[in-house]
Parts: C-alpha cells; structure tokens; sequence
C-alpha cells in the first residue's frame, strides 16, 4: 500500500474541487477504487467511473417513458413475467421492454492507461469535499482501535489523531474488512490503519 500515491490523490481532489471542476481522473489500484467508492457511499462524489485516458462521453439523460409506452410494457410482463429477469439472452431485448440503453464506456486493454473519472459535488455554489488530509504518514502510521474511532467520531482526540470536529467530516481507515469509514468500524468493533479525513 503506497501512501504517497494517496497523499497525491487527497490533494489532486482538493485542488479539483477548489477549481470547481467537474470531471477529475485519478490512478487506478484497489485502495482508490475502494476509498472512491466510500466517498460516493458518503456523498462527496457524484460517480465514479473506470475509463481511458480521455474522459468518458456523458450518460444519456434517461427519460420518462409515455403512459402509451408503460402500458404496453405492463401487459408484456403480465403475459411473460420471466421477461423482466432476462437472463438467457432471448430475443426479447431491453428496447423491447421500453428500457433505454446506457452506452458503453471503453475500457483500455492496457492497465496502466486506465483512469478511474469522479465526477464532484456542488451545493450553493460550493464544493462538497472541500478538504481532504492524510492522517498516516509514509514514515507514521497510525493504527487506531475501536475503542480509539469511539472517542474520534465523538470530537475527541485519541492516539494524537484530532476528533471528527466539521459538520459531515469522514475518517476512513483500512482493515481487515476493506476500507471502511469510521463510524462503520465503530459499530463493527474494528479498529486498522487511518488513511485519510474528508470534509
């Protein structure tokens, strides 16, 4: 696990959402893709998306299809029902069933072209994930108990980590679980390594 690709990415994140951007891509490796999906799970992150090196083109805004159209797809289903769950590839397609079609985002053979895209959040004209801090250092780290994330999530400081003090701030540490955040490792009695705080 390299943390200097983490220290990276905790302030390639901050810049972005300071420059207001959009779209931002980061490397891919298991802990990013792993802390990403936490920061979606939490609401700083809108999507996350694997791609190339350009950006992935923009899902079709998917659109309410007509009474005319429901109707039709609701007497289908009562006939086959078993076409709702169309596993078998039969030649019923999802067209049929008035479902639109996601285009598909090319993914490059090579993986060290690959990028995960995180499209960033926005409300009242400002950026959701506004901070974004390491806690464990290359040369430290640090290695928390549940007994220590009990004290951290309720604003008190414990084995010289600061508590949890910003409306919304997330911990996230790695354990033997995954990367969880750490109100989850709280209720689950797990303790690890703390890897970063975002809020």
């Amino acid at each position: 696990m390299s943390l200097v690709n983490l220290a990276h990415v905790c302030s390639h994140l901050q810049n972005a959402s300071k420059a207001r951007l959009g779209l931002t891509s980061i490397p891919v490796s298991k802990m990013h893709v792993n802390l990403v999906l936490g920061l979606q799970r939490e609401g700083f992150l809108s999507s996350v998306t694997l791609g190339g090196v350009s950006p992935p083109k923009p899902f079709l805004l998917q659109t309410q299809p007509d009474p005319e159209e429901l109707e039709h797809m609701a007497q289908k289903l009562k006939a086959e029902p078993w076409q709702a769950f169309n596993v078998d590839g039969g030649e019923h397609t999802e067209a049929d069933l008035g479902k639109e079609k996601v285009e598909h985002v090319s993914v490059p053979q090579n993986p060290a072209r690959r990028r995960l895209w995180l499209g960033l959040k926005y409300w009242n004209n400002e950026p959701v994930l506004k901070n974004m801090k390491l806690v464990s250092k290359p040369t430290r780290r640090i290695w928390l108990t549940s007994q220590d994330l009990g004290k951290i999530t309720r604003t008190r400081e414990s084995s010289y980590v600061k508590g949890l003090t910003h409306p919304g701030e997330c911990m996230f540490l790695t354990t033997d679980r995954g990367i969880l955040e750490a109100r989850e490792c709280v209720e689950r009695q797990l303790g690890g390594m703390a890897l970063c705080r975002v809020w």
